[in-house]
């Protein structure tokens, strides 16, 4: 047989053709099954040391005390504690600080009673340790465990 460029194009399109459409469904179907986990919440708080009356900045002896008498007793199941170097502007400085994220999750059901005790967290900490505010994020996720 001999083969044109017009055969050739033919002959290798409709494999091309057949190839995706073999694999097509596979990934729609991989993309489609939700049995990965259950429904979670994740919340991030962001906690700074410096102090905005000039005392020294919250130490980690300090934060660690603070993670044992108010976090974990209100999330006792477990939570992800990291270090991290955090900056913000205050009267167009910008301050540079070490910082501690902490990361909970929680089945998104409890996501309201959950809340509460977030919030209860963040007021404990800016008033305990004079901070101007505890930063948080939410996102909405899968888990398994």
């Amino acid at each position: 047989m001999k083969w044109t460029s017009d055969a050739r194009g033919k002959v290798g399109g409709g494999v091309l053709l057949a190839l995706l459409g073999a694999g097509i469904p596979a990934l729609v179907g991989a993309a489609l099954d939700s049995d990965v986990g259950d429904p979670y919440q994740e919340t991030r708080l962001y906690f700074g040391t410096e102090r905005a009356d000039g005392r020294p900045p919250v130490g980690e002896r300090e934060f660690m005390g603070f993670l044992e008498r108010e976090i974990t007793p209100a999330f006792p199941e477990g939570l992800t504690l990291q270090n991290g170097r955090g900056q913000w502007q205050r009267d167009g400085k910008v301050i540079r600080e070490i910082s501690y994220e902490v990361v909970l999750l929680y089945p998104e059901k409890e996501a309201a009673e959950r809340g509460v005790r977030i919030e209860r967290i963040r007021e404990a900490y800016e008033q305990r340790f004079q901070q101007d505010s505890v930063g948080r994020s939410d996102d909405r996720l899968t888990a398994d465990f």
